[in-house]
């Protein structure tokens, strides 16, 4: 049924016409594969860079025309740019190739990065490995924003293993209102994910550009209004997610969570110089689990050793913004999706989540201020 509404799509865009051609953008081969599930399509459109801005009303058609077929209920789309690796954007028409997809050695694609109205600074949680508690730490940190007096918000792009329903206690599907998809809500704080729009126990089998498509779609149409910072828990690892939002969003910076141990810290290496190879800065290193406080004696144990990543960061020449201990009520409340930060507002651990807010924020702004010299008159 998927391969019938994939063609139905494609025969649809058939009388889609380029501008500036003569023929439609299947025959020019601009259009990727076309995935289809539960009722959406999910397909890019591959355009020159330098004319991103003024194709989106190509977009929109593309995406009305995919959702008129019977047994669509919406489309995502989004306009690609294939360029060489080192190479400058082309001047030049789009090439009449068939785009590659899904192959570890085909050719980056690239958006013009964007900035979304509306929103200050949008920061990238992110770790070099799973299991070291970063979707943990993305929550309470965009919570700790929010205490500090900020407007804040988090966007789930882990979207084989979307973790912030369960961690907001947050469940339903989200509606739209004038073409815009209005984010979930809980503990005041507005929330959007891959696990709400399917069940959680869906396999997500996607491509790299149905992974693009619907990253861009959560973070730029999505009714965020006005906030100062967008929080984006980045799924584990150096992948299509990572590069996806690394090149095509505006990012002010990426934090970077990890263990103390050896091989935690090689992993983290590795996402520090995915961000610097696509030049996003780092904004800090947070070492999560750092030590154990026993409950019933109060001795402290590194578990998995002690100083690591704060060693890292000053071996990058990144900030350290702090130490979260591992801890069961961490974990619990993280499970009963009610975050330590707003569960236990007054202890130790919300408010060294606080602590990492604070810093990370005086960070981004002391990123955002531009640097003037100093004049004297005498």
């Amino acid at each position: 049924m998927s391969a019938e509404l994939s063609a139905k799509v494609l025969d649809k865009l058939k009388t889609l016409q380029m501008p500036g051609a003569d023929k439609d953008i299947v025959s020019l081969g601009l259009v990727s594969d076309v995935f289809v599930s539960q009722g959406k399509a999910y397909f890019s459109i591959s355009v020159p860079s330098e004319s991103a801005n003024s194709l989106e009303p190509l977009r929109e058609q593309a995406a009305a025309l995919a959702s008129s077929v019977q047994g669509i209920e919406a489309a995502t789309v989004v306009l690609t740019a294939d360029r060489k690796a080192g190479s400058p954007a082309s001047a030049s028409a789009p090439q009449a190739s068939r785009p590659t997809h899904g192959h570890a050695h085909a050719q980056p694609r690239t958006v013009a990065k964007q900035a979304i109205p509306g929103i200050g600074a949008i920061v990238a949680v992110a770790s070099g490995k799973g299991g070291v508690g970063k979707s943990t730490t993305a929550v309470n940190l965009a919570l700790a924003l929010q205490a500090n007096g900020l407007r804040a918000a988090v966007l789930d792009a882990d979207i084989y293993g979307p973790s912030l329903p369960r961690l907001m206690k947050i469940s339903g599907r989200p509606q739209q209102i004038d073409g815009r998809i209005r984010p979930m809500e809980n503990y005041g704080m507005k929330v959007m994910s891959m696990g709400f729009l399917v069940d959680e126990g869906t396999a997500m089998i996607w491509r790299g550009p149905m992974i693009q498509s619907a990253l861009l779609q959560m973070l730029r149409e999505v009714a965020w209004g006005d906030l100062d910072v967008l929080i984006i828990d980045m799924p584990p690892g150096t992948g299509d997610v990572q590069l996806t939002l690394a090149q095509q969003a505006a990012l002010a910076g990426a934090v970077i969570v990890s263990t103390p141990q050896d091989l935690a810290l090689i992993d983290a290496r590795k996402a520090v110089n995915m961000f610097n190879k696509v030049e996003v800065p780092i904004l800090g290193i947070v070492e999560n689990m750092s030590h154990f406080v026993c409950p019933n004696c109060g001795t402290s144990h590194d578990i998995f050793g002690h100083g690591g990543a704060r060693a890292e960061a000053d071996k990058i020449g990144a900030p350290f913004l702090g130490e979260i201990p591992l801890d069961m009520e961490i974990r619990l409340n993280s499970d009963a999706g009610s975050p330590v930060v707003v569960s236990h507002p007054d202890g130790p651990h919300a408010k060294a989540y606080r602590e990492i807010a604070r810093k990370l924020w005086d960070g981004i702004e002391g990123r955002a201020a531009p640097a003037f010299p100093d004049i004297s008159f005498e």
